[in-house]
């Protein structure tokens, strides 16, 4: 397997992870943002449930913990292919805050190649 291959499996997994983190988190903000109002659909007193509403919202802050932590993967992944000669690899969506003009149409998902050999499938270059 080339470092090239690596690469790319690399890149996948890192999308996966990230995917998976903001997935979680959006079920877990909807499920804290339902909480109080399950509480007054039932006809509740505003102590009951007091403690998963606290748990329910540590769990988002956790999340959005590990959100930054696999920012903060993604972007020192990045500065080492850059440093091991690998060229841009993304994978999922592509546009990033510092590309100007947007590079990746806001939201084209799968793997893409700025025509470097990171990508031995021509069809995505």
């Amino acid at each position: 397997m080339t470092r090239s291959d690596i690469g790319q499996t690399l890149a996948l997994r890192l999308f996966a992870a990230e995917s998976a983190i903001d997935a979680a988190l959006i079920q877990t903000a909807r499920l804290a943002a339902y909480l109080p109002e399950a509480r007054a659909e039932a006809y509740l007193s505003a102590v009951t449930g007091q403690k998963a509403f606290e748990d329910t919202a540590q769990s988002v802050l956790a999340l959005s913990e590990a959100r930054g932590h696999i920012v903060r993967t993604h972007g020192r992944l990045a500065a080492l292919a850059r440093s091991l000669g690998l060229d841009v690899l993304a994978v999922g969506p592509v546009d990033k805050p510092e590309d100007e003009p947007p590079i990746g149409g806001g939201g084209t998902s799968g793997l893409i190649c700025s025509k470097t050999p990171v990508s031995r499938r021509p069809e995505a270059c």
